[in-house]
C-alpha cells in the first residue's frame, strides 16, 4: 500500500467514527474537502443504513458532484438510487452535469426514468430527454448540453462577467462557442485568449473562425480520433444545419478510449471483460460457452482432416510430434496479424487502394517470418533428427501456414468491417482455431509429396 492509499484508508475510518458518532459537522468539513472521486469511492464502501444517513447530512447538489465521477455502468446504481427520497434524487440528478445523469439514466427502467424527470424542471427534464434520445455511442450520446456560448457582437468584458454565472453549471469554461445572429456556431475562444482581450473587444472580432466540430451522429470513435488529432479538452456538436448541440469533453473520450480498447480486447479474447465484476460463476459461463462450443465444433474439423491423414501418420509417426508446433505458430502469426489489423481498423477509415496495399504488405511480411522461421526449424529438424528432408517438410509447412494465417489476420477482419461488422469480432481465438485447420492441411500436403523421401523403408 503506498502513501496515498494509506492515507485514504486512514481518512475512510476517520469518516466511519464520524458517522457511528453522528458527529455530521466534522464528517461535512472532512468530506467536502475530499476530491469528488475519492469521496465516491467512500460512498461505495458503505452499507444502505451508512449511505441513508449521508443523504440526511449532505446536500444533493454536493451528492451530484460526487455522483458524476461514479462510472455509469457501476450495476449498484439503479438501487441506490431507489433508497434515495425521489425528490432527493432528482434534485442530484439535477445537479449532475447533463451527460453524466443521462448516462445514469440510460441504464434505468423507462418508468424509474420518468419518475425522475417528472420532479425536474420542464427545461432541465426535456435536455435530458433529448440526450436520451441519440445512440449511446454516439457524440450525442457522450456528450453535454452545459457549454458556454456567446454572440460573435458581444464584447469581452460582458463575457467575463457571464463567465461567472457560466462557471457554475458549465462543464468546461475553457472554450467559448461564438454564435451569428442566425444561431449558427461560427467561431471558437479560448478562455486565455478571452482574458488578454481589451474590455470593449468584439468577440467576433479576435475568434477562430476555423472551427473543428463533429456530428450528432458521428461514431464515438471518430470523436475520439478528434481529440488524438487536435489534442482538444473539448470539441462542439452539431446538428446537420450546424446549429451547435453540445460539445463533447476530454474526460468523456477517456472513457470512450477506455471502452473501445476493452471492446477490441474481448474480441480479441473472445470473452467479455466486464463479467469478472458482474456476473457470477454461471453467468460468465453462459457468455463463453457458445463462443467455446462454436470453436470446439470448428476444431473437431480439425481433427477430422488429422483423421483422413492415418495412413500417413501410421507410415511416417515422426510428423505427430510438430502438428502442435506448426499449428501453434501459424495461430500466434495470425493472432498478431489480427490485433494490428483491427486497431488499424479502429483509428482510420480504409479505402480499396489502401485496402489492397495492407493485403499485400501482409503478404509479404507472413511470407518473411513465415520463411526465416521455416529455416530455422528445418536446421534445427534436420539436425536433431538427423534427417534434413524431414526438416525441409517441417520448413515448408511452417513457411507456408504462417504466410496463410497471417493473410487471414488481416483479412478477415478487413472484410467484416466492410460489410458493416464489428471486426474484433474475429477473435483471436477463432483465428488461431482457423489457422489450426489451414495448417494440418498443409502439413500434411506437403508431406504427402515429400514421404518417400525422409521414410526409411
Amino acid at each position: 500500500m503506498d502513501e496515498n492509499e494509506k492515507r485514504l484508508q486512514e481518512k475512510f475510518e476517520q469518516l466511519k467514527r464520524y458517522l457511528d458518532s453522528d458527529d455530521k459537522k466534522r464528517f461535512r468539513k472532512t468530506y467536502l474537502d475530499m476530491h469528488f472521486y475519492d469521496q465516491s469511492t467512500f460512498y461505495l464502501t458503505l452499507n444502505k443504513e451508512e449511505r441513508i444517513t449521508l443523504y440526511s447530512i449532505l446536500e444533493p447538489d454536493e451528492m451530484g458532484d460526487m455522483f458524476d465521477t461514479i462510472e455509469d455502468d457501476n450495476p449498484a446504481i439503479p438501487e441506490l438510487l431507489k433508497e434515495m427520497d425521489l425528490d432527493y434524487a432528482s434534485k442530484m440528478l439535477n445537479d449532475m452535469y447533463d451527460d453524466n445523469a443521462a448516462d445514469v439514466l440510460e441504464h434505468l427502467d423507462k418508468v424509474d426514468v420518468d419518475r425522475f424527470l417528472e420532479q425536474m424542471p420542464r427545461n432541465d427534464a426535456n435536455n435530458l430527454r433529448g440526450l436520451l434520445h441519440y445512440d449511446t455511442e454516439t457524440a450525442g450520446g457522450i456528450m453535454t448540453t452545459d457549454y458556454v456560448q456567446f454572440h460573435e457582437e458581444e464584447t469581452a468584458s460582458v463575457a467575463i462577467k457571464a463567465l461567472k454565472q457560466f462557471a457554475e453549471t458549465a462543464e468546461t469554461i475553457y472554450y467559448l462557442y461564438i454564435l451569428d445572429s442566425h444561431n449558427d456556431l461560427v467561431g471558437v475562444m479560448s478562455l486565455r485568449d478571452l482574458i488578454m482581450l481589451d474590455d470593449d473587444a468584439t468577440l467576433g472580432d479576435h475568434m477562430n473562425s476555423d472551427v473543428i466540430t463533429v456530428n450528432v451522429d458521428a461514431e464515438q470513435a471518430e470523436v475520439a480520433q478528434v481529440f488524438r488529432d487536435y489534442e482538444f479538452l473539448a470539441v462542439p456538436v452539431v446538428d446537420h444545419s450546424n446549429k451547435m448541440v453540445g460539445i463533447v469533453t476530454v474526460d468523456d473520450v477517456i472513457e470512450v478510449i477506455d471502452d473501445e480498447a476493452q471492446q477490441d480486447y474481448s474480441g480479441l479474447a473472445g470473452v467479455s471483460m466486464d463479467e469478472a465484476n458482474n456476473d457470477g460463476p454461471f453467468k460468465a459461463a453462459s457468455k463463453r460457452l457458445p463462443w467455446l462450443i462454436t470453436l470446439l465444433l470448428l476444431s473437431m474439423i480439425t481433427a477430422t482432416l488429422i483423421n483422413h491423414y492415418e495412413n500417413l501418420l501410421a507410415e511416417a509417426s515422426i510428423l505427430a510430434v510438430f502438428i502442435s508446433t506448426i499449428t501453434g505458430t501459424a495461430g500466434n502469426a495470425g493472432t498478431q496479424s489480427l490485433a494490428v489489423a483491427v486497431r488499424r481498423l479502429a483509428v482510420e477509415e480504409i479505402n480499396r487502394h489502401e485496402f489492397l496495399k495492407l493485403i499485400g504488405k501482409e503478404l509479404i511480411t507472413g511470407f518473411v517470418t513465415g520463411l526465416v522461421t521455416g529455416v530455422s526449424v528445418f536446421l534445427l529438424v534436420g539436425i536433431w533428427k538427423h534427417n534434413f528432408v524431414l526438416g525441409m517438410v517441417i520448413g515448408l509447412a511452417m513457411c507456408a501456414a504462417i504466410t496463410v494465417a497471417n493473410l487471414a489476420g488481416s483479412l478477415i477482419p478487413m472484410l467484416m468491417s466492410s460489410f458493416g461488422f464489428d471486426p474484433a469480432v474475429a477473435s483471436g481465438p477463432f483465428i488461431s482455431t482457423l489457422s489450426d485447420l489451414t495448417s494440418v492441411l498443409i502439413y500434411f500436403s506437403i508431406a504427402g509429396v515429400f514421404m518417400q523421401y525422409f521414410v526409411k523403408v
